[in-house]
């Protein structure tokens, strides 16, 4: 195996042939290629692959996200900036302990959890979190602890709440969700890089993309402590019939849109 040291020659070479494949930002992904790569072999191997349409951060093994390298392996979900807003409003919400007992400040579970980067930025943000996720998937669940718990979270295999420990039933503080929100129907107009190389379970939310939230609302009053909260990822247009879910479901609700992130989240309150 020869040691890889690219030439501005190589460098060029793949960012044309990146460009070629369509991909729009190809200085910038042949850059991080070429510092993934141990040897030419590689480079050439994963080259190809992104040519394929594979996405870039299944390739080189992580994603940025809130400021964070999240580990990402080959066919799990990638981890999308808008859904920091997820992270950004979660950290709004989460109660201050009165004092710096050795307690947990807050205890947050990160459902449908992917490689668990939502779970993950909100506990760098709040230190001393009792933090636990959980998904479906096994591939996204052996990514999620390679993230979670080096951070000291545990993440857990299952079908939403069926997942959980019972130790967190009614102490759940923040309730934080990107359930998969596309109607089935659309799968088919995504991206390859997602439609193909992501599973299917974290993209299909049903018939009009809101099975898997009804779902998650129906059952969040039995996690939440009296005053938590629910936080769902959504879409602009879904967002008003999300909110009437969790309405629905006894808690307060509530839209909030971030326009640099282009990110939307519903959130409910446990009364």
């Amino acid at each position: 195996m020869t040691p890889l040291h690219p030439t501005p020659y190589s460098e060029a070479a793949l960012v044309a042939r990146l460009r070629a494949a369509g991909c729009v930002f190809a200085e910038d992904e042949a850059a991080l290629l070429i510092e993934a790569a141990q040897t030419d072999e590689d480079l050439d191997s994963m080259a190809a692959r992104r040519v394929a349409g594979q996405p870039l951060e299944g390739i080189v093994g992580w994603a940025e996200f809130g400021g964070l390298r999240v580990l990402v392996d080959p066919g799990v979900f990638v981890p999308r900036r808008r859904s920091e807003v997820l992270v950004e409003e979660a950290v709004r919400l989460a109660p201050h302990p009165a004092s710096a007992a050795s307690t947990p400040s807050a205890v947050v579970v990160d459902l449908c959890c992917g490689t668990g980067a939502i779970g993950v930025a909100i506990a760098a943000r709040l230190p001393g979190i009792e933090l636990v996720a959980a998904d479906i998937d096994p591939v996204e669940v052996a990514c999620a602890r390679r993230n979670v718990e080096p951070a000291g979270g545990a993440v857990y295999l299952g079908d939403l709440y069926d997942a959980l420990p019972d130790a967190v039933r009614g102490r759940v503080d923040l309730l934080v969700v990107n359930a998969p929100y596309v109607p089935t129907e659309s799968i088919a107009l995504m991206p390859p890089e997602a439609r193909v190389h992501e599973p299917q379970v974290a993209l299909d939310g049903g018939s009009d993309g809101l099975a898997i939230q009804r779902r998650v609302a129906a059952g969040a009053s039995a996690w939440l402590r009296p005053g938590g909260h629910l936080l769902i990822e959504t879409s602009v247009r879904q967002a008003p019939l999300t909110a009437a879910i969790i309405t629905g479901a006894g808690l307060e609700a509530r839209i909030v849109h971030d326009d640099e992130l282009d990110g939307t989240v519903v959130i409910g309150r446990s009364v």
